[in-house]
């Protein structure tokens, strides 16, 4: 089934499984329920689009979109009574421009757009497509776990186990909820949120990231090569994050469990605190930096357990 709308200015938000977070703002920034402005001769509300996606309709938007335009698809959010899982997502097509942060955290589905898409990009990839004058884009999330590199558009690389981001295209929450057993490596820099909710493999940002990296890491490794922003390992509960530039500040604001290597340091937020390093922490870091133990020796471990 085919949902059509036209819009005559671009509206943020739309199908975003959050509802731009709702439960950081309880309806005060937007209602689900809520009539999306500027249609022509249509009153959908961002309700309407985000339970057509989860019945795995088509929706077909004329004119320019906003931000975060499929937030989260796939995602079946606890907070509205969901599993907290991944379900299947149907497919948007934008026949206009859409603005930043398009397919953050988004899990399933696909996004066919006709003009451009600004950065930073959400948790998303360009495949080829199959649409005449348009670009087709898929989550990356779901690419590691279908385990497939069909369409996928150089340079960006994919042998069934390591996904490579070679583009240089800026994009948050890469790898959210992943599950599968998978490298990620981005050639670059990263915007906010990556690694979040993710749950096994291993995310590599060979550059620097915005906050939030490793936010509600529950499993796998996070590494950043180069320096994070605030709140790096939010809200943690399992896994490893090492940073080996600097972090900006707030690591580990209500984390309860995993573990945070710093090399260039970063202030803590309790009860993380600092812990003796063991052999087999010296041992993961020099397999996982390609370093030596001198080197490793440079780092200072953290946890919320003691452990």
């Amino acid at each position: 089934m085919l949902l059509e709308m036209e819009c005559t200015s671009p509206q943020n938000c739309v199908c975003d499984f959050t509802y731009n977070f709702y439960w950081q703002h309880q309806g005060r920034e937007l209602d689900p329920d809520g009539v999306i402005p500027c249609q022509l001769d249509t009153s959908y509300t961002y309700r309407d689009l985000v339970t057509a996606l989860r019945r795995r309709k088509t929706i077909h938007i004329r004119g320019d979109v906003g931000k975060r335009l499929c937030s989260n698809a796939g995602a079946d959010m606890r907070y509205f009574g969901g599993t907290g899982g991944i379900i299947d997502s149907g497919t948007v097509i934008v026949d206009g421009n859409v603005g930043t942060r398009m397919g953050m955290g988004m899990v399933s589905g696909e996004i066919y757009v006709s003009g451009t898409v600004a950065e930073p990009m959400g948790n998303i990839i360009e495949v080829e497509s199959d649409r005449a004058g348009f670009r087709k884009f898929r989550s990356i999330t779901d690419l590691l776990h279908g385990g497939s590199p069909d369409g996928l558009l150089p340079p960006n690389s994919f042998d069934g186990s390591r996904l490579t981001l070679s583009d240089g295209i800026l994009r948050d929450s890469i790898a959210a909820r992943c599950s599968a057993d998978r490298t990620v490596v981005v050639n670059g820099n990263a915007d906010i949120s990556v690694g979040i909710l993710m749950k096994s493999g291993e995310l590599r940002i060979c550059g620097d990231a915005g906050m939030n990296a490793g936010a509600l890491l529950a499993g796998g490794t996070v590494i950043i090569e180069g320096n994070a922003g605030e709140f790096a390992a939010a809200d943690m509960r399992s896994g490893v994050l090492i940073i080996k530039g600097r972090s900006k500040g707030f690591v580990g604001g209500k984390m309860s469990g995993g573990v945070i290597f710093l090399k260039g340091g970063g202030a803590v937020i309790p009860p993380v605190r600092m812990v003796s390093m063991t052999g087999r922490d010296y041992r993961l870091l020099m397999r996982t930096m390609h370093t030596n133990q001198i080197e490793a020796m440079m780092y200072t471990k953290y946890s919320a357990n003691g452990l």
